[in-house]
């Protein structure tokens, strides 16, 4: 289940009642690796790690989707259990985030095309 921050709901609130959809942008959203769950502040990210731009696609029947492949590269020892999106490099505020299928422990980790969907419900 993705957990929002209160920038997040407040940006989808705002975007429920624009006057016309608004456009994800491509430019402007990073996506982090965390070592447990990022709750609504995006805390536990996994230190050390670079947040690497994110693509998405326009969302589609309550979903959005990553548009290009997301290779991270992390000292291999600690689990990473969820992932987070932040609109900036570093610092930056914290957006969403969502546990994976299941942990992953590996140096190189890879997330292809299509296989990050954040789901509104």
């Amino acid at each position: 289940m993705a957990r929002a921050s209160a920038l997040a709901e407040n940006n989808a609130l705002a975007g429920i009642f624009a006057a016309a959809q608004p456009t994800p942008s491509t430019t402007n959203t990073w996506v982090s690796l965390h070592t447990a769950d990022p709750g609504t502040t995006g805390a536990s990210e996994y230190a050390g790690v670079t947040r690497i731009q994110y693509s998405v696609g326009s969302p589609s029947a309550g979903s959005i989707t990553n548009t290009a492949t997301a290779t991270f590269t992390t000292s291999g020892v600690s689990a990473v259990s969820h992932i987070g999106t932040w609109d900036a490099l570093t610092t930056g505020n914290y957006r969403i985030g969502a546990p994976l299928a299941s942990s992953v422990t590996a140096v190189t980790i890879t997330f292809a095309v299509g296989s990050q969907t954040f789901t509104a419900t």
